[in-house]
């Protein structure tokens, strides 16, 4: 892989604006559709056809929560040629692929990612920086893709997600990035809202407050790390679960997070709680070590980019390091890897992402500027060179 589909929602119109996405996408949501119909049957002991058919049940706790969002799946699902259930099963894929997410059973995953954020005090050009390795089933690698939203009275988003789906990691013209991991911990108890979802409303937020008001309004069936950084020098670290939720602030300006409980442990594990993803002990420090580098050496925007590519293609414990490679002793259904790395210049509202391992691919500028949307205005920008990302409009 070396470039990413990227795709432009500029449709005001909810259905029209899915419509439009599920067009631009329709083969990479093909494939998406293909590896969770086997993936979630092996993981919930469901067929297919039983995870469509119970899917629905998903509708009205969605639509109390962000209501415009359902008729958007509905336009995805007209434009891509695929069920609407089918559309709402890949936006609670984490759901589904952590036990039957209908019953009481829960399992967790080793799905690790490791992410941060870099205030002014914590580089040398006195910037707002924030990013993460996303670590992911390999064989979905080739669905990821960059979105653009604008919609009427929202910030405009710029985010990367799985074919179909409408948020995951990004940031938006108000100056909030948000980057997220799993935690395991799976000890919740029926249908609360999917993670996608809680995401998407993050990203849909003017300020700080309401950003966080969407993750503590919201009752959750799993639990998943969210980390908020603000363009104004801000970042904080929410730890979510079904029950009560933790948080951390950065050191010094630097904060990093990979897929342990670093703030606290919930009462209803602390019996028996270990780390879900083991490595995520020794990837945290060794992100931290590296990204120390830039606050006397990242002088430059090339030197912080040389200085997080470098961090984030860290091999210490390979397979199963900050840059995730295959590891084959795995079933071929949950083998991982570093799908994307991110870095997001939140001071400029550059997008930076490598189209797979960091290690093997530079970073690339997606094709918008965050500060390009509504209620930008006054938050300075450095254009950014040609385009180096395949756009679909």
């Amino acid at each position: 892989m070396t470039e990413l589909l990227s795709i432009d929602l500029t449709a005001a119109d909810p259905r029209e604006r899915g419509r439009q996405y599920g067009e631009a996408a329709r083969a990479p949501i093909d494939r998406s559709v293909a590896f969770y119909a086997e993936s979630t049957a092996r993981k919930t002991g469901l067929s297919w056809p039983e995870i469509l058919d119970r899917a629905p049940a998903w509708v009205p706790v969605i639509e109390g929560y962000l209501p415009d969002i359902v008729d958007e799946l509905r336009g995805i699902a007209e434009g891509s040629g695929h069920s609407f259930e089918e559309i709402l099963a890949l936006n609670s894929r984490g759901e589904l692929t952590k036990g039957n997410p209908f019953s009481a059973d829960r399992r967790s995953e080793d799905e690790g990612c490791t992410s941060f954020a870099m205030l002014q005090q914590a580089n040398a050009l006195g910037r707002v920086w924030a990013g993460q390795n996303w670590d992911l089933w390999d064989a979905i690698a080739d669905t990821v893709l960059v979105l653009r939203i604008a919609q009427p009275g929202k910030p405009t988003i710029i985010c990367h997600v799985e074919a179909g789906q409408v948020g995951r990691h990004g940031a938006n013209s108000a100056g909030i990035a948000l980057n997220a991991n799993g935690l395991g911990a799976g000890f919740g108890t029926g249908l609360g809202v999917p993670g996608t979802f809680v995401r998407r409303k993050v990203l849909e937020s003017w300020d700080m407050h309401d950003a966080l008001d969407a993750i503590f309004s919201v009752r959750q069936s799993l639990s998943s790390n969210l980390l908020l950084t603000h363009a104004d020098g801000f970042a904080i670290d929410v730890e979510t679960t079904p029950g009560r939720h933790g948080w951390m602030y950065p050191t010094e300006g630097l904060l990093v997070h990979g897929n342990h409980f670093q703030s606290f442990v919930p009462p209803q594990i602390e019996q028996s709680y270990k780390p879900f993803s083991v490595d995520s002990l020794y990837r945290t420090p060794r992100v931290e070590e590296g990204l120390s580098r830039v606050r006397v050496d990242g002088t430059t925007e090339e030197a912080v980019e040389t200085i997080v590519r470098t961090t984030m293609s860290d091999h210490f414990g390979h397979p199963n390091a900050v840059c995730q490679h295959v590891d084959p002793r795995r079933h071929e259904l949950d083998r991982y890897s570093t799908i994307v790395s991110s870095l997001v210049d939140l001071t400029t509202g550059t997008y930076r992402l490598t189209p797979g391992l960091p290690c093997s691919n530079s970073y690339q500028r997606a094709p918008w500027n965050l500060y390009d949307g509504p209620g930008s205005e006054d938050r300075p920008h450095v254009p950014g060179p040609a385009h180096s990302l395949a756009a679909a409009r």
